[in-house]
């Protein structure tokens, strides 16, 4: 199966590319679902198209919020643009943005993202008949309904589907209360949801004021907020259900999630065991995991249970000095300083290809941003990361 992989901005591209993507996806300055990320200028998304495509790495580019006739009004240019610079795929939700795609940028294939919440083989079908190569499917199906799904579609159209990271309690995204409760300008549909399903919910009765508990317990009740996605260890399903392509979620997070993530799923489905990169994955940024919808019915957050990491970024390898690899696989790496450091921690090493290494650090890095020069007791290659235990 093609490995998806999430890219908020230029550093995450890196990085998800160095850790084993074949594909990325990404989101211009308008129209994409993660308006609070990095995202990409017009000159950013030809370079990204560029990077990715001359390291053999797809790029596919959200255009999947709700659209108004000022969105559409400004699409054809935007699709043009995509055209130009070489994007392998569009990510579109709306009908009009999908017969637009097909008349501006005809050689970029269409994908239908999970917004448009597709179910059944009759939708998916008739997406195909208007252009579409993909689905991408809606997060609320069971493995047995994907196989039935992969049965009765006919032709090529290719099904992807979420493999990891956050949970949506609404359908596919589709949900009003950030809009309800902030205005429009932080609406979901609009790439800028507030998460107020993660925010402590209980009922008021309107008169006396007092405060009922929907849940038993000592703490507030978290009545909206669903686990995290993660089927690191169900890969082989997916695939025999007849998913064509993973998803990670995460344009949020920032280039150690892009990296630590796709660097797990990556040795997984090139046939790893899923065990220790399971509990790789217990280090990243995330709420408790479930598997969704795939296997049965999904469980809810169980309470004020906030994000857990384990690991932090210190460092990213900028280069590897010429000449300086030791007969060892010792070597001099000049490393940009993303958390402090002290001399005698327990530093780890993240590179493609490889179980995580352990080093003690020699020397403190102590100022986010600086460049210094450390000796390491391996090799490493630029964009590995180095990363401490929380």
């Amino acid at each position: 199966m093609e490995l998806l992989s999430p890219a908020g901005g230029p550093e995450q591209l890196r990085e998800a590319i160095h850790f084993g993507a074949n594909a990325v996806y990404l989101a211009g300055r308008r129209w994409g679902m993660r308006a609070g990320s990095r995202n990409f200028s017009d000159e950013e998304l030809a370079r990204a198209v560029s990077y990715a495509h001359a390291r053999g790495v797809a790029v596919h580019v959200t255009v999947n919020t709700v659209m108004t006739d000022a969105d559409t009004d400004a699409l054809p240019a935007f699709f043009s643009l995509l055209a130009d610079v070489g994007a392998d795929a569009v990510i579109v939700a709306d009908l009009g943005a999908i017969a637009l795609a097909r008349t501006y940028a005809p050689q970029v294939a269409v994908h239908v993202s999970t917004q448009a919440s597709v179910m059944s083989a009759a939708a998916a079908e008739a997406y195909a008949r208007l252009g579409a190569r993909r689905v991408v499917l809606a997060r609320e199906m069971t493995l047995a309904q994907i196989a039935e799904m992969q049965r009765r579609v006919t032709g090529e159209l290719e099904l992807e589907a979420f493999a990891h990271g956050s949970m949506c309690m609404a359908y596919s995204g589709r949900c009003l209360l950030s809009a309800g409760l902030m205005g429009q300008r932080r609406s979901a549909s609009h790439g800028a949801c507030a998460q107020p399903c993660r925010w402590a919910w209980s009922l008021v009765e309107e008169k006396s004021g007092a405060v009922l508990p929907v849940e038993q317990g000592a703490s507030a009740s978290y009545l909206l907020s669903s686990n995290d996605l993660c089927m690191i260890g169900h890969l082989d399903e997916l695939r025999e259900a007849g998913v064509d392509a993973i998803k990670l979620e995460g344009r949020s997070k920032g280039a150690y999630y892009a990296a630590a993530v796709t660097n797990a799923y990556r040795h997984v489905l090139d046939g790893e065991d899923a065990g220790p990169w399971r509990q790789e994955l217990d280090l990243v940024s995330h709420r408790p995991y479930s598997t969704g919808f795939y296997l049965g019915e999904p469980r809810q957050n169980p309470g004020r249970v906030d994000y857990r990491r384990e690991r932090c970024l210190v460092g990213v390898v900028e280069q590897v000095s010429a000449g300086a690899t030791g007969e060892n696989g010792a070597c001099v790496a000049a490393v940009r300083c993303r958390n402090r450091a002290e001399a005698g921690d327990a530093l780890e090493a993240l590179s493609p290809g490889r179980s995580p290494r352990s080093f003690g650090l020699d020397a403190p890095l102590v100022t986010n941003g600086e460049l210094y020069q450390l000796e390491l007791p391996f090799a490493v290659e630029p964009l590995d990361l180095l990363c401490a235990r929380t």
